[in-house]
């Protein structure tokens, strides 16, 4: 086995086991609320035939989990706080904010991107406090506007996946998905 999808929560349900290239699952599953990849890396796309966006995993479990992220208007933790439990398409609507400046992820692992509603560049942000995101090597002061939890994708389906034995290094975890029943 390489991974395991289960259409319910919590590694529960119905699942299909997989361990090579896949251009189109929903011959085999409905959905996919979790997943957990026993051997290898993969890389999920949210549609078939490779297509559309897609998301790195590693060895690992992936459902929805608990996530936590406390974001600051200025560096340092300065300035206005906001505490995120779930997705924001846009930072400016939601809290009338330009952009925020440094950030302490509590609980889970996030994409925040430099502009609304998911895109732009992206940054990977795991547990940990990030007092000042230029001297994480974002050039030019990079500014974010929107921001993702990457696990949050296990809610729908997963519609290709590929196979690669022999990559070793990784930085992002998840799992993408595309609509489905």
């Amino acid at each position: 086995m390489g991974i395991v999808f289960y259409e319910e929560r919590n590694f529960q349900g119905r699942s299909w086991d997989c361990s090579g290239d896949c251009a189109d699952m929903s011959s085999y599953m409905n959905r996919c609320h979790s997943c957990r990849v026993e051997r290898g890396c993969f890389m999920v796309y949210d549609r078939t035939n490779y297509m559309g966006n897609q998301y790195f995993m590693r060895r690992g479990e992936y459902h929805r989990g608990s996530y936590r992220i406390r974001i600051y208007e200025r560096e340092n933790f300065g300035g206005q706080m906001y505490e995120l439990m779930d997705d924001c398409d846009n930072i400016m609507d939601r809290y009338r904010m330009n952009s925020f400046m440094s950030c302490n992820v509590m609980d889970g692992h996030w994409l925040m991107y430099e502009q609304p509603m998911y895109r732009g560049r992206q940054m990977y942000m795991r547990p940990g406090e990030y007092r000042n995101f230029t001297n994480m090597g974002s050039s030019g002061g990079m500014r974010f506007m929107s921001m993702r939890q990457i696990k949050a994708a296990l809610n729908e389906f997963s519609y290709s996946l590929k196979y690669f034995p022999l990559l070793l290094h990784c930085c992002l975890v998840g799992c993408g998905n595309h609509g489905g029943a």
